[in-house]
Parts: structure tokens; C-alpha cells; sequence
């Protein structure tokens, strides 16, 4: 099926529960067993995948499971309860203490600090790099390196990497490429299909797209040979005592990092999904590819008009032919790379204070991806727990505003960014005047 099908009718026909045309909500902490040897089937990982507790797995959390991994072209996906969470857990579940991932500098703020500081105290080291680099992949890697992460497009600043070679470098030195692709989502990017191995994503963001439910996915490749290599991945190739003896990367070749994520950290850390946000998303899904058609379209109208306006210093956008990442947008994203961009205006810090604060239509948050427009200052918000090296090295300046373009009307969106730029000018300018009148 096409994704726009998928998006849809994935993982659920109306033919089962009672008929039901909306997946149901199975609002429910356990599920019954048939009898003490279906009981032991499931808790076993035998034959049985039924539920037994939806903090590992509840029926409408496997729809959007299923349409999750369909999206994205894996062969398997694990929901969980928040973005954050899809990224420990796919890092928790092949890396151990004294190993070390090789990490972008440009992230979301929360995935940075994930990185650099509570890896840290576990004894992982994370290694970074420019994300315009992908050959010093090769000289940070050795034979403790379990994982090479980055983000589709960088969130604040609209980077786009090369995934191709990302994959080629990380396979080259035995280990798995992991991509959160939240801002792109499956509608313009499937990082599966140019090389990557595991994908995560912020569901709250554009597969949601309604700022009404946290949410995050890990979704499996089934391409990485877990097996090649043994004694660096021992989570997925060693035999899981606590099942058994059970090797995941024997018995579930085709996803061990999806069933050992839910079977060992879920289950004994926690951060399901609840049954009701999956609901929400899977609702938010249905509309995705039609708003991300839309966001496209008014993301470069806006990108335009920034960068003509004389009170707006610089404009990131990989959808203008002048940005150093437009080729990378034409290869993986056709050309539309999302609705995040970022902007500087003349008069710095202050006159960005005093933009956000004029918007009227665009909503001032720290979410992405939602169908409303939103606008924040991460150095301030996303970003603030960053020292100034950090930010340095995330190529975050104190000036950036960072904008998520919605579906609205695009006249109300400029009309809005006009007014809310003109009183950014009047107020620098009275600043000005005053400072010269004092000196003067």
C-alpha cells in the first residue's frame, strides 16, 4: 500500500471488535489468560503474543505499532511513552557500561543532555562530531562503539545529514546507524530506506500533530547483522536469563532490538504508552501526509518572506535554493524539508524577546510538528541547560528563533509575522535612541 493508505488503514481492518471503524481504546492494566499454559506461553515469549499487561503491550498501542512500522518500512516498533524514551531505550538495549556512541553535535536540547551527561553517569561515553563530517565516524569508532546517532533534520537549526554516507561509515566500523527522523517524519523521509538501521521518534510530534498527546516509537530495520558481532552486542546475542536462555537475535531475527526493548527495559523500567494517547496519535497519522503537504507549502512561503525583510539578519531553511543543505532536502525529503526553521533579527536577544512577545497567531512553546504555528527562543527554553560551549558547538547562537510552521492560512501567518517583526523594530529602535540620547 502507499503511505497515504497506510497512514489510514494500517494494522486494523474494521472486521474485528464488534465492527468497530475507529480503533478501540483498551483502556485496561491486564488482560486475562486462557489457561496456566497460555499464562506461562506469554510470559515465556513463546508462541503467544497476546497482552498480558499494558505496560508492555495493550492492543491499541499494537496498531499503532503496526502502522508505525509500516510507515517507516521496518519490521517492527516499539510505542512508549514519550520520545525521550524511545531514545534511551534503543541505546539502553545494545550498549553497556564502558562502551561508548558516536553522537551529532546538533540535537533536540533533551537528547543532548541525554548524551553528554546522563550516559555519562552510567560510564558511556558520547562521542561527538559535525553532523557535515560523516568521515570522523571512522576515526571515533572502535571496538566499544555501539551506535552512531543523529536527527534527520537537526532540531533547532534545520540541518540536514547524509544518511547514505552516515550508513556507509557506521557499517564500515560494525555498528548500527540510529536516526530519530520526528522532523521529517515518514511522509518525507524513510531513513530505512537509504542505509539506516533503527529509527525513533517523538510521536507528539507530526505523526500526533495536534500537541495533545506525548508519545515516542522505536521502529526496528531488520537489517543490522546483530549476530557478526557478538561480544559487542552481548543484550542481543547472549541468552537473556531472565527468559529463559532465550538469544534475541536468534529467536527474533527479524527485530531483536524492538522485542528486547520491550521485553527487558519495558517491562522492567516502565514508560509505556497509555492506551488513550495511542488512540490520539493514530488519529493524528490518519491526516499526516495531507499536513505535511500543507506545512511544506507554508514553511517555504514564510522562508521566503523572512529572508526579505529587512529587519531579519538570517533565515535557516533547507527549502531555499541558497541553503548549504538544499541538495541534501532534494535527495531525502524531495525537495520539502518540514516546517522547522530558524531565523536572526537585527537587534539580537532583545528584538527576538520582543518578537515572540508581539505573535498573536503563533502560539509561543516549546513543541514541534503540531497542524498550529509555534514559535520559541531555544537558547532560552529547548536549549537552556547547555553551557555556552555546547551551544557553540550546536551552532546556537542567543539571537536564533526557532519557528514550526503550521496549516493555517498563509496570509494570516505573514500578516501575523509582519506585525510582530515591525514591533521588534520599533522597540529596538527606541532602544537605540535612548542609549544615544544618554551618551550623548
Amino acid at each position: 500500500m502507499k503511505l497515504e493508505t497506510i497512514a489510514v488503514h494500517g494494522g486494523y481492518r474494521a472486521g474485528s471488535s464488534f465492527r468497530a471503524v475507529a480503533v478501540p481504546i483498551y483502556q485496561t492494566s491486564s488482560f486475562a489468560f486462557e489457561n496456566s499454559a497460555h499464562a506461562t506461553d506469554v510470559f515465556t515469549l513463546g508462541e503467544s503474543d497476546d497482552p498480558a499487561y499494558t505496560r508492555t503491550g495493550n492492543p491499541t498501542q499494537g496498531v499503532l505499532e503496526t502502522r508505525l512500522a509500516e510507515l517507516e518500512g521496518g519490521t517492527a516498533a516499539l510505542a512508549l511513552a514519550s520520545g525521550m524514551a524511545a531514545v534511551t531505550y534503543a541505546i539502553q538495549a545494545i550498549t553497556r557500561t564502558g562502551d561508548n556512541v558516536i553522537v551529532t553535535t546538533v540535537l533536540y536540547g533533551s537528547s543532548h543532555v541525554y548524551f553528554a551527561d546522563l550516559l555519562k553517569e552510567a560510564g558511556i561515553e558520547a562521542r561527538f562530531f559535525d553532523p557535515g563530517s560523516p568521515q570522523e565516524i571512522a576515526r571515533l569508532a572502535d571496538e566499544r562503539t555501539t551506535a552512531v546517532f543523529c536527527e534527520t533534520i537537526g532540531n533547532p537549526l534545520g540541518n540536514i545529514i547524509d544518511i547514505a554516507a552516515f550508513a556507509d561509515r557506521a557499517h564500515a566500523a560494525g555498528i548500527p546507524l540510529i536516526v530519530d527522523n520526528t522532523v521529517t517524519s515518514p511522509a518525507l523521509t524513510r531513513p530505512l530506506e537509504f542505509g539506516a538501521d533503527v529509527v525513533v521518534h517523538s510521536l507528539t510530534k507530526y505523526l500526533g500533530g495536534h500537541g495533545n498527546s506525548i508519545g515516542g516509537a522505536i521502529i526496528d530495520g531488520g537489517t543490522f547483522p546483530w549476530r557478526d558481532y557478538p561480544d559487542k552486542f552481548p543484550g542481543l546475542n547472549k541468552p537473556e536469563s531472565c527468559y529463559g536462555g532465550i538469544v534475541f537475535s536468534e529467536k527474533f531475527p527479524d527485530f531483536p532490538l524492538a522485542l528486547r526493548a520491550r521485553a527487558v527495559l519495558l517491562r522492567s523500567l516502565g514508560a509505556p504508552i497509555s492506551p488513550f494517547n495511542a488512540f490520539l496519535i493514530l488519529q493524528g497519522i490518519e491526516t499526516l501526509p495531507l499536513r505535511i503537504e500543507r506545512v511544506c507549502e507554508n514553511t517555504l512561503a514564510v522562508a521566503e518572506y523572512l529572508r526579505a525583510h529587512p529587519s531579519v539578519e538570517w533565515v535557516n531553511y533547507a527549502g531555499l535554493p541558497d541553503s548549504p543543505y538544499h541538495g541534501l532536502a532534494q535527495k531525502y525529503a524531495g525537495g520539502l524539508p518540514s516546517g522547522l526553521l530558524s531565523f536572526g533579527i537585527r537587534g539580537g536577544y532583545q528584538a527576538g524577546a520582543k518578537f515572540i512577545d508581539s505573535l498573536a497567531l503563533f502560539t509561543h512553546l516549546v513543541n514541534i510538528g503540531d497542524a498550529k504555528s509555534l514559535a520559541c527562543h531555544p537558547a532560552s527554553t529547548t536549549h537552556s541547560q547547555l553551557t555556552e560551549e555546547q551551544l557553540r558547538e550546536s551552532g546556537l547562537t542567543r539571537d536564533l528563533v526557532r519557528l514550526c510552521v503550521g496549516i493555517e492560512h498563509i496570509d494570516d501567518l505573514l500578516a501575523d509575522l509582519e506585525q510582530a517583526l515591525d514591533s521588534a523594530t520599533a522597540a529596538t529602535s527606541a532602544t537605540a535612541t535612548a542609549t544615544t540620547g544618554k551618551d550623548s
